[in-house]
């Protein structure tokens, strides 16, 4: 019965997890590796649409390889304004939040998407990059959505 409490927590932080949508995968060579391509919406910020590429191992390589439980840690994001920008609540302290996480191995690594909010430019800073438990990872990749607004019309 006490541990009740901490089940439905869990379950609630699943529930309302942000989801990805499979848009693309490319095949990169004869064994079946593959690029995969989703599209992530920040869910605190209606209108900014991120598209994450990763490395998807096939099952041969995983194989032939060795290192079965795991993918590498290589990722690419680009964040564009897909619909009316609103900010809502969010973290503007200088090292941001989460915005979406997916695991890369079975316990110790995954990719994530953290937000931060450049209030003095105006911009919003997608950094995507690998969470190691085990040394970190100093792969990344950045993207930037500009708040503005346009000019009104003559």
């Amino acid at each position: 019965m006490k541990h009740i409490p901490a089940i439905a927590a869990a379950l609630t932080l699943l529930a309302s997890a942000t989801t990805a949508e499979q848009v693309g995968q490319v095949g990169v060579d004869w064994v079946g590796n593959d690029i995969v391509i989703e599209a992530v919406q920040d869910p605190k910020v209606p209108g900014v649409t991120c598209h994450l590429a990763y490395f998807d191992r096939s099952v041969i390589d995983r194989l032939s390889n060795g290192n079965w439980f795991e993918d590498p840690s290589n990722s690419s994001i680009a964040c564009r304004q897909t619909g009316p920008i609103t900010i809502g609540d969010i973290d503007r302290s200088p090292d941001g939040e989460s915005v979406f996480s997916e695991r890369q191995s079975l316990i110790l690594k995954s990719i994530r998407i953290r937000r931060i909010f450049d209030e003095a430019n105006n911009t919003l800073i997608y950094l995507a990059h690998a969470n190691e438990l085990t040394q970190g990872s100093a792969k990344m990749s950045i993207s930037t959505v500009p708040l503005y607004t346009p000019p009104p019309a003559n």
